[in-house]
């Protein structure tokens, strides 16, 4: 429709062109007519070039310009996206970086307690330990004064022998060993059997 009002328009001043080179014609002179009628012609050839080019322009270049406004369109849309996205990507950033103080503060103290209670297991565990160790400690003491006094009443008892041994080795005389036997004899004769 815009291409039917272009060639409408110009071929109105084409039409008004020519109406007034030929009243300006008739009106002065043949000379001048005549130059006038050339100047006429150049303009009117001038209206003819410029809707061509105008009508050429008119079909070719408005795809063009709409292709490139979707482009546009469709660039400033993704733009649009993504500095929406980089906005909440920042965003979350700052409310992290404000928080990162606290949560810091939060597991320092978290170390913290796990340090005091790791302190008090290992404590605990020490003190469990030397409570063990103590107890076979003196378990051990409690069977090495068994085995000692076992020892000491089996050495005891072999000096008591050896002693009584030489102390009867010494006494017992042949006279007495005689005697007795003889009061063994005598003994062992009494009895009923």
């Amino acid at each position: 429709m815009n291409l039917r009002r272009i060639i409408l328009f110009t071929i109105s001043v084409c039409a008004a062109l020519l109406l007034c080179a030929s009243i300006a014609s008739a009106a002065e002179e043949t000379n001048k007519a005549a130059e006038h009628a050339t100047e006429i012609f150049k303009w009117i050839n001038f209206a003819i070039v410029a809707v061509v080019i105008l009508w050429v322009f008119g079909r070719a270049l408005p795809p063009k310009f709409r292709a490139n406004a979707e482009t546009i369109s469709s660039a400033i849309t993704r733009a649009n996206a993504i500095k929406a996205d980089a906005d909440k990507q920042l965003a979350d950033a700052e409310a992290r970086l404000a928080r990162l103080e606290q949560e810091v503060a939060e597991l320092r103290a978290q170390a913290q307690q796990e340090a005091v209670a790791d302190v008090d297991r290992i404590r605990e565990m020490a003190k469990s330990d030397s409570e063990k160790i103590s107890l076979a400690a003196k378990a051990e003491i409690e069977a090495a004064e068994r085995a000692a006094r076992i020892e000491l009443k089996s050495l005891t008892a072999k000096l008591a022998v050896d002693g009584a041994e030489s102390l009867l080795a010494k006494q017992l005389t042949a006279q007495v060993q005689e005697s007795l036997t003889s009061e063994f004899v005598k003994s062992l004769e009494g009895r009923p059997n």
